[in-house]
């Protein structure tokens, strides 16, 4: 019985506790959360420059990137472009085999690694500026796919050509390298077996 009272007591207490937190406390943790994950607009898909157009257009840019932050809308349409839900069954801009959908898409902006969602957002994966050390421009894209599948490199290299094209049409500059592919290896949370394959940057051009 007395046993039975002390416990009792002992909830209570824990509960009075909490109940006298700070509200701080909670808004902190829900700061944190909303730190480490960023809503894309919706991404525009009507008008742009015409596909025979763009494909004249495109091409590797390595220089003449004037470090600028892509605004918010080009980004969003430039993901969409790349890795983006297109049907309401949840398929892709870009084929995979079987649909399996076997690559993550990351993207180095200049406060950290962020993975692409397919619900059209963000998730912080590192903190801090990496684009140098990923080879330089506004944004660098990593492709992230398993090592030993035969699929792999047909995957990723369908989203870059998606990339390629989306900045022909808006006027951007970029171009693909692996000789970055490795700089992140063991501090991206991967599956396991998973790789980054390569990357992707890209930039506004000086004018």
């Amino acid at each position: 019985m007395i046993r039975s009272i002390r416990l009792g007591l002992a909830f209570c207490l824990s509960m009075a506790s909490l109940a006298l937190l700070p509200p701080a406390s909670t808004s902190a943790l829900a700061a944190e959360a909303s730190a480490r994950s960023m809503e894309l607009p919706a991404p525009d898909k009507t008008g742009g420059m015409p596909l025979m157009q763009a494909l004249a257009q495109r091409r590797s840019t390595k220089s003449g990137f004037n470090g600028a932050p892509l605004p918010a809308q080009q980004l969003s349409d430039l993901l969409w472009a790349a890795w983006g839900v297109n049907r309401e069954d949840g398929r892709r801009t870009a084929p995979s085999a079987m649909n399996k959908q076997e690559v993550q898409v990351f993207v180095a902006l200049d406060n950290g690694v962020w993975r692409y969602e397919p619900r059209h957002s963000l998730t912080m994966v590192l903190e801090g500026d990496w684009r140098a050390k990923l080879g330089g421009g506004s944004l660098v894209l990593l492709y992230a796919a398993p090592t030993a599948s035969r699929w792999s490199g047909m995957h990723v290299g369908s989203i870059y050509q998606n990339v390629g094209l989306f900045c022909a049409s808006a006027g951007l500059g970029g171009f693909v390298h692996a000789s970055n592919s490795s700089a992140l290896d063991g501090t991206l949370p991967l599956p396991e077996g998973w790789s980054v394959l390569i990357v992707q940057s890209v930039g506004s051009l000086k004018k």
